[in-house]
């Protein structure tokens, strides 16, 4: 299940990485087609209402709506709320793909070890951890290979390790966490800016004007929505990285446990 998981997030990203650069494009060639239309607008008025008219009927779907709405919010404030969804959707996969490969089956690691012991010895145990990818291996061979100092340095071996363990499982959700609390925070400061520009526009005429006063609500609330979706969509993943985490942790715990028992059950014979 977490490999499947890993792998739709990885469409996923590739899928919206795509959509931002049309977006991108969208934008660039809607600035160089305005100056044109203005142009072209003078000269038939007729023609170009005619192309307006038919233009909704063209589109349809989400993935036009969507672009639509990122390039009325502006770019000044649209880009740096998808830079957070693409820096903060790129740190989500690696994570889940680093906490996905460093998963062990650690029954079977416990039983190869204890296998392994009854014929090699310690050493025989060690080869096996070294040849087993994943933190509790790790753990597991920095325990055995503090064997001869006795049962006491073993298990504080084990737990420093595992401190150290899940330092390195935990790596980059503070930017995670960070992107989840900025984007809505962009979104609400480009609100604001975007509404003091309205009441400014409202001053400059004299009078309120339904069209200026919905236009730029329009504008400023659209980033207010954008940084919202961002935020939820990076905090479901950052949610089921914690899972992850957490799943481990207690492994590692368990394991560790079962890893004394053995040590203890063969310096016993």
């Amino acid at each position: 299940m977490k490999k499947v998981f890993a792998i739709l997030s990885i469409v996923a990203i590739f899928n919206f990485g795509s959509t931002l650069n049309v977006v991108a494009q969208d934008s660039t060639a809607t600035a160089q087609v305005a100056a044109t239309d203005s142009a072209a607008a003078v000269t038939d008025s007729t023609q170009v209402t005619d192309e307006t008219a038919v233009a909704p009927a063209e589109g349809g779907g989400m993935h036009k709506a969507l672009k639509q709405k990122f390039i009325e919010g502006g770019a000044g404030w649209m880009a740096p709320i998808a830079f957070c969804l693409i820096v903060g959707l790129a740190l989500c996969i690696e994570r889940i793909l680093y906490l996905s490969l460093s998963s062990t089956n650690t029954k079977k690691l416990l039983t190869n070890i204890d296998e392994a012991w009854e014929k090699g010895g310690v050493n025989a145990a060690l080869e096996v951890c070294r040849n087993t990818r994943g933190p509790v291996a790790s753990i597991f061979y920095q325990g055995l290979s503090r064997y001869d100092e006795g049962i006491d340095v073993v298990e504080k071996s084990v737990a420093s390790y595992g401190g150290v363990q899940l330092g390195l499982l935990e790596k980059n959700l503070t930017w995670i966490s960070l992107f989840i609390t900025i984007s809505p925070s962009l979104g609400f400061l480009g609100t604001v800016i975007g509404m003091i520009q309205a009441f400014d526009k409202i001053q400059q005429v004299g009078d309120i004007s339904a069209t200026v006063v919905a236009g730029g609500m329009k504008v400023a609330l659209l980033t207010t929505v954008f940084g919202l979706i961002v935020a939820m969509i990076l905090q479901v993943f950052f949610n089921y990285i914690l899972t992850l985490i957490e799943s481990m942790t207690n492994d590692m715990e368990d394991s560790s446990i079962s890893l004394l028992d053995i040590i203890v059950k063969h310096t016993k014979k």
